[in-house]
């Protein structure tokens, strides 16, 4: 599986942003995607996960109200539309996927993740 993030760019607090996140390769097994952000000094923490079944998603508590996570499954990608932007929000943004397979010895997941675009807010 690749990924291919865009969208990133500068933006001045209160503006907004719209990250794409473009999946290629064997997505058929891809369970869950999300985006994580790390600005530096800090860990990559993640700011919304979505799973491919219901759809169902789930936000960090800074961006609750804020961001909104979607996806075309058509397009195998996945969106965040960033609102009310804020200068703490400024950090580089990766794309996630969590898929999954099973075999006779159980689950087995992998991992993927994008490149990775910078979105800075300036105050």
């Amino acid at each position: 599986v690749q990924l291919v993030e865009s969208g990133g760019g500068l933006v001045q607090a209160g503006g907004s942003l719209r990250l794409s996140c473009a999946a290629s390769g064997n997505t058929f097994t891809i369970n869950a995607m999300a985006w994580y952000r790390q600005a530096p000094g800090n860990q990559r923490e993640l700011v919304a996960h979505i799973t491919s079944g219901d759809g169902s998603t789930n936000y960090a508590d800074s961006v609750k109200g804020r961001f909104t996570i979607s996806r075309d499954n058509a397009k195998n990608t996945v969106y965040l539309r960033m609102n009310s932007l804020k200068p703490e929000d400024t950090a580089v943004y990766y794309c996630h996927a969590l898929r999954t397979t099973w075999t006779t010895s159980g689950r087995h997941d992998y991992e993927y993740w994008g490149q990775g675009t910078q979105v800075t807010v300036s105050s």
